[in-house]
């Protein structure tokens, strides 16, 4: 026979009680950071020594020190020990020592530097609210103590304390806590300076990110296109005429060799910065070698216009532009010739990619020379252009086919005319 349990009472699962949210929970302080021992030792040595000297010089005029006055200075010095994980409790804690201690009439001291190392770490914690409450308090305190409570409270015969003296309290009070407010903007700035360089550094990574994905896509992309085609001609050639399959497996070496060694220009900016490029980067120069690459996959480029001068960053940009239509040309076209146009005007250079389609995808999606794996291509183009202030516009012409047309400024910003260290 099985035994049932009895339930026991309901067990709390939750996050144990960490106080209200002023109390100043562990964390608000460095988390994990060691207790400040050296620096709370020196303190309590310095009040204790200061407040016996403090003592010989008023023999009569104030009250003995006595057991209560040395636990009182134990407190306020000692609270300082957990002034970084707990600063709202410490300044409390501090104050409320001090005001007991000069409310027993013992002489005056090194106490107030305890409400005011205290008021110092709530103030560099955030906890600005807190500090000026307990400082306020404690001059309340001494304010009440000096001109009122003292007929009733030790030393016997005491007299008010003037109020030059209490202008001079305050007027300490309020540059120390000045001072602790300076010291908080200031790290609050250098916080916000670390966030904002760490935010950039980010972007800035990301950004790299994305333009080596640009260009081993548009690299890989055509490469691999060529390679797809010339194999296809190859399997069928094989056996009726293997001269010519030969040359297409020679096709296919040429175009995965430099594949290879365009993906290690990619990949080498991953290196440290500083390396001297070991390869210039591809620009408009290199149209020839790309209409011979397509004219291997089957493609016949027929380029008109001149390539102007461009700067290194916008030379690379319309070469990839280029490479990338005349790519999808050959990946999603039934044409098998394209036409290159290069209009160079005053301000800017205006390509032109036309092919004569129709659409070969299986999905019928892909048109033309604006398709690409995924819209990646064509999305690719549009950020290579944007990033130098140009426009790229892909769709199908009134007569059929496929065209994108890229303009790209020929004047752009010292950052944008600096290439990508792509041939590195």
């Amino acid at each position: 026979m099985e035994q049932q349990s009895t339930p026991g009472p309901p067990q709390w699962s939750g996050p144990p009680w960490s106080g209200p949210p002023w109390w100043g929970r562990p964390g608000d302080g460095p988390r994990g950071s060691r207790l400040p021992w050296r620096s709370t030792l020196l303190l309590t040595v310095l009040v204790i020594a200061g407040t016996r000297a403090a003592a010989l010089g008023r023999q009569g005029d104030r009250a003995h020190l006595d057991a209560l006055a040395y636990a009182l200075l134990l407190v306020a010095a000692g609270a300082l020990l957990w002034r970084q994980r707990y600063p709202v409790p410490v300044v409390f804690v501090t104050a409320m020592a001090a005001t007991v201690y000069l409310g027993a009439g013992y002489p005056y001291g090194p106490v107030f530097l305890t409400v005011a190392v205290g008021c110092f770490g709530a103030l560099a914690a955030g906890h600005r609210t807190a500090a000026w409450t307990a400082v306020g308090l404690f001059w309340a305190g001494h304010v009440l103590v000096s001109h009122w409570l003292y007929r009733w409270l030790p030393p016997a015969g005491d007299s008010a304390a003037s109020w030059g003296q209490e202008l001079v309290i305050a007027t300490w009070v309020v540059a120390f806590v000045a001072v602790a407010e300076l010291v908080r903007v200031r790290r609050e700035q250098w916080a916000r300076e670390r966030v904002e360089r760490a935010q950039a550094a980010q972007r800035r990574a990301d950004e790299e990110r994305l333009r080596i994905a640009r260009e081993l896509h548009d690299v890989l992309a055509h490469s691999i296109s060529v390679i797809n085609v010339q194999a296809g001609v190859g399997l069928a050639l094989l056996d009726s005429d293997p001269e010519q399959a030969r040359t297409a497996l020679t096709t296919i070496k040429a175009a995965g060799k430099e594949a290879l060694g365009e993906v290690r220009q990619v990949l080498d900016t991953l290196r440290a910065p500083g390396d001297a490029p070991r390869a210039p980067a591809p620009g408009l120069g290199r149209l020839p070698e790309l209409v011979e690459q397509a004219a291997s996959a089957g493609l016949a480029v027929t380029v008109e216009g001149t390539a102007p001068r461009l700067a290194p960053g916008a030379d690379l940009a319309a070469f990839r532009i280029v490479q990338e239509a005349l790519t999808n040309v050959v990946r999603h076209s039934g044409s098998r010739r394209a036409r290159v146009h290069l209009d160079t005007r005053a301000d800017a250079l205006r390509l032109r990619v036309d092919d004569d389609g129709p659409a070969t995808a299986a999905d019928g999606t892909a048109t033309g020379a604006g398709a690409g794996s995924g819209g990646n291509g064509l999305a690719g183009m549009r950020e290579r252009a944007a990033a130098l202030g140009g426009t790229v516009e892909a769709g199908v012409r009134p007569d059929g086919g496929f065209r994108v047309v890229a303009v790209v400024p020929l004047t752009t910003s010292a950052e944008d005319s600096v290439a990508p260290r792509e041939g590195r």
